[in-house]
C-alpha cells in the first residue's frame, strides 16, 4: 500500500480555500458596485 502524500493533501486543501476566499471576494465586490452605478449615471 502506497503512503499517503500529506504534502500533496496540505497543497489542494490551500487551493480549495484560496479558491473560495477569491470567489467570496469577487462576490462582495459585485454586491457593491451595482449600489455605485447608478450613483454615477444619475449625475450624468
Amino acid at each position: 500500500m502506497a503512503k499517503p502524500n500529506y504534502a500533496f493533501e496540505k497543497r489542494q486543501r490551500e487551493l480549495a480555500a484560496k479558491k473560495k476566499k477569491d470567489e467570496k471576494l469577487a462576490r462582495k465586490q459585485a454586491a457593491n458596485r451595482p449600489a455605485e452605478e447608478p450613483a454615477a449615471d444619475n449625475n450624468e
